[in-house]
């Protein structure tokens, strides 16, 4: 039976596509008016990196009340506040230490990616605002549906029933008391929820089951006493009765551990690194080489707009030296893909094959193998995120309650992008790759089995 071939035009379908990623996601589409940049498409510039490539700011920060009215839940609660406005500025690589005993909370971070003045107080300075807390009608932040306030929650207690498990308590005061009595009675009859936000981002959304009358409201659906915990903290924080102010005698530049230059010289070498790569390729497999080549540029642009927030609904996170490993090794798992590819069709074409029959069936017989290597880097690199990531994901709360509170972003950030190179190398590699290649052999002058891995006489 004659295989159906694949149309001429796919090739430069696909090959447009791939170039047109690439160019958007490296340098994005945005505007100027006047000296107000307007993105429209975030590029590569738009990544923010992590201390040990660009550094950052290590600030100490301290209330600014008298210590004796300080305690350890305080320490608790502001320590919260500057995790909660990490975690909504989609900072991964970040340290936050509580000194209880001294009353300090000491903080590292890096540069934002458009922060060109490194001024170190500029960086700090938004992080030491009282948090706002809210209550608000409905799942998500609404100014309009706002109830009430953080400070009308004169305390947030983690504990367990029975019932319900692990919760947290809420005591109103006397005005939110009566407000909450009305909404909830409104709420309860249609299944309702109220959603508590810190800085204008959802922290949790508890659906009314009850009127509460006495002020007296729990919030159920902790997974253990540690989500019960970190989420009293940060309610308990949007009502604290001090802002955080910055030591100025303690404020420091943190100076990337590779040195000023290393972001560039990592971007030269990396593109030298590729470019043999692909050489190497083109030499080894020929037409196949060359679609091979196309589609690792395919998946290092999707790299990188996954990272730097191009995709809707993708949030940009922070690039470190573990991340940029991540990079490289999904490059090589790219590769490997289109090796064993190659390596079939080429034993299709010794087992007698025409060059449309070889094609299919090379990429049939291969699939297996491709996808049991990928779907295995896929469990690592998904591991490796819920194990170091930042608690706001949800894939973090999930594996804290096997491997408890860590946050370490520089190891987040090799599990993302090892997760999201793994995935674009299985569209492109595979996708992409077959697509053009079925395409492409159509052209009659390279209808030449040697140029595909047979015999040149064949």
């Amino acid at each position: 039976m004659k295989n159906k071939r694949a149309r001429k035009s796919t090739f430069f379908i696909v090959f447009a596509l791939i170039l047109l990623l690439t160019y958007t996601a490296f340098f994005g589409i945005q505007n100027w008016h006047g000296d107000n940049r307007i993105v429209y498409l975030k590029g590569a510039e738009d990544i923010r990196w992590g201390i040990d490539i660009r550094g950052g700011v290590e600030a100490v920060f301290t209330p600014n009340i008298s210590d004796a009215k300080i305690t350890d839940a305080d320490m608790d609660a502001a320590q919260s506040i500057i995790d909660t406005r990490m975690v909504s500025q989609n900072i991964t690589d970040y340290e936050i230490y509580a000194d209880k005993e001294n009353h300090q909370i000491v903080v590292r971070f890096p540069w934002a990616a458009d922060d060109s003045s490194m001024d170190p107080a500029a960086a700090v300075a938004a992080l030491g605002e009282t948090a706002e807390l809210t209550f608000c009608k409905g799942s998500t932040y609404d100014e309009s549906a706002i109830l009430f306030k953080g400070d009308h929650v004169t305390k947030a207690t983690p504990a367990y029933d029975e019932q319900n498990g692990y919760i947290v308590a809420l005591e109103l005061d006397s005005t939110a008391s009566g407000i909450f009595s009305t909404a909830t009675k409104e709420l309860v009859s249609s299944n309702g929820q109220i959603a508590i936000s810190m800085d204008g981002t959802v922290i949790t959304a508890p659906q009314v089951n009850e009127q509460i009358t006495d002020g007296q409201a729990i919030i159920t659906g902790m997974a253990d006493a540690n989500e019960a915990q970190a989420l009293a903290d940060k309610i308990n924080a949007g009502s604290l009765p001090f802002s955080l102010s910055v030591d100025d005698s303690k404020l420091s530049i943190v100076s990337p551990s590779l040195g000023e230059n290393a972001l560039k010289v990592m971007v030269i070498a990396g593109a030298i690194a590729f470019g043999i790569i692909c050489i190497l390729m083109i030499v080894l497999y020929r037409v196949n080489g060359v679609i091979a080549s196309i589609a690792l540029l395919g998946q290092l642009a999707g790299s990188i707009a996954a990272i730097s927030g191009f995709f809707p609904g993708i949030d940009s996170f922070t690039l470190t030296i573990p991340g940029i490993a991540g990079i490289i090794l999904s490059i090589g798992v790219g590769v490997d893909c289109n090796v064993i590819a190659a390596e079939r069709i080429k034993q299709e074409f010794a087992n007698g094959k025409t060059i449309d029959g070889a094609i299919d069936a090379g990429f049939k017989n291969s699939l297996s193998a491709i996808i049991d290597g990928n779907v295995t880097i896929v469990i690592v690199a998904a591991v490796l995120m819920g194990a170091f990531g930042t608690s706001g994901l949800l894939i973090y709360k999930l594996f804290s309650l096997i491997f408890g509170a860590s946050i370490a972003g520089s190891i987040y950030s090799f599990g993302y992008t090892l997760l999201v190179g793994v995935l674009f190398n299985l569209l492109m590699g595979v996708v992409s790759s077959k697509l053009m290649l079925r395409s492409i052999s159509q052209f009659k002058f390279l209808r030449k089995p040697w140029l595909y891995g047979g015999k040149k006489n064949g």
